[in-house]
């Protein structure tokens, strides 16, 4: 039976109707206000009634940013929406013009089990899955579980302190790791770098239009596959810190696979060779022990998507 998969951000919604195999059969959007959490409610639903019009579905999975409650129906805390122990699952069904059950999932863990499911992981038993966007997220995967912890919040590898009194995070706190290895991230260093570095940055301020606070993560990845020398250090900055960082992580879990997803992804060879190259640096018993493959994610931006209607369905 087909389910529907909602992956919620903080300015849209993507919704889709997912089959078995973990194909979308069809898909739509709506435009959201991250500080109107009744709004974010109506355009889930809106979305789910249009679909469900049209495909016969057993159940709706919610991909959320944030803390996920144990019994997978509220979020009880998002760094970037107005959740706050919000019963974001019952406020949905209230709007649903069909009587299925509502399952709510963090975005990352959702976008790790499509990923160990039917893209990059589909043959490992134990991956980390890291999803590189705004924030820094995180999904687990061991003997072919997802683990979640005991209250539901496993995997928030994003807020490991890696800098003390380092850069303020969103959750609250200093030097969280997603402060360092994420989109934003790689945004606030370009834009300083354009500042500070005038004569390197030429191509970066000249496709944000002269204004350096305009530079975006892909202007960056633009500019480095065209081969410009400060763009490419801003990908190995990058990519540093998120091996390095996930060695720290390998030393706890001993995963077979660590699976990179987000925007980042399109740098490709650019990032995943510093993001390598950190992680075997850092990498405890080094020589003494198998190495993690890590590998670019496979399902894009549509697999909050995916990896949300198949958890929902299971």
């Amino acid at each position: 039976m087909h389910a529907i998969g909602v992956d919620i951000g903080g300015t849209k919604i993507a919704v889709g109707v997912v089959d078995e195999e973990g194909k979308i059969l069809a898909q739509v959007r709506r435009e959201t206000d991250a500080d109107d959490v009744a709004h974010i409610d109506r355009a889930i639903a809106d979305a789910c009634n249009e679909l469900v019009k049209e495909h016969e579905v057993s159940a709706i999975g919610l991909a959320a940013a944030g803390f996920v409650s144990p019994d997978r129906t509220s979020v009880n805390f998002a760094p970037n929406i107005a959740w706050r122990e919000y019963p974001l699952a019952a406020k949905v069904a209230e709007l649903v013009d069909a009587d299925l059950p509502i399952v709510v999932e963090n975005d990352a863990n959702a976008a790790g089990w499509a990923e160990f499911r039917f893209g990059a992981g589909r043959d490992a038993t134990d991956m980390l899955m890291l999803t590189v966007g705004t924030g820094l997220g995180g999904a687990v995967i061991s003997e072919r579980e997802l683990v979640r912890g005991k209250w539901g919040m496993a995997a928030e590898v994003g807020h490991m302190r890696v800098v003390p009194e380092g850069h303020y995070c969103g959750c609250g706190h200093e030097g969280c790791w997603e402060q360092y290895a994420s989109g934003s991230a790689l945004e606030r260093d370009a834009q300083h770098a354009a500042v500070a570095r005038v004569d390197q940055a030429a191509r970066l301020l000249e496709l944000a239009g002269g204004d350096p606070a305009e530079i975006r993560g892909k202007m960056v990845t633009q500019a480095a596959h065209e081969g410009d020398e400060l763009s490419v250090e801003l990908l190995a900055t990058l990519g540093r810190w998120i091996g390095e960082g996930s060695a720290s992580v390998a030393a706890l879990l001993d995963p077979e696979l660590i699976v990179i997803g987000g925007g980042v992804g399109a740098a490709g060879d650019l990032l995943l060779g510093p993001v390598r190259r950190g992680f075997e640096a850092q990498l405890s018993a080094m020589g003494h022990r198998p190495v993690a493959k890590i590998e670019l994610a496979e399902h894009g931006n549509e697999a909050g998507i995916v990896g949300a209607a198949d958890l929902a369905r299971r």
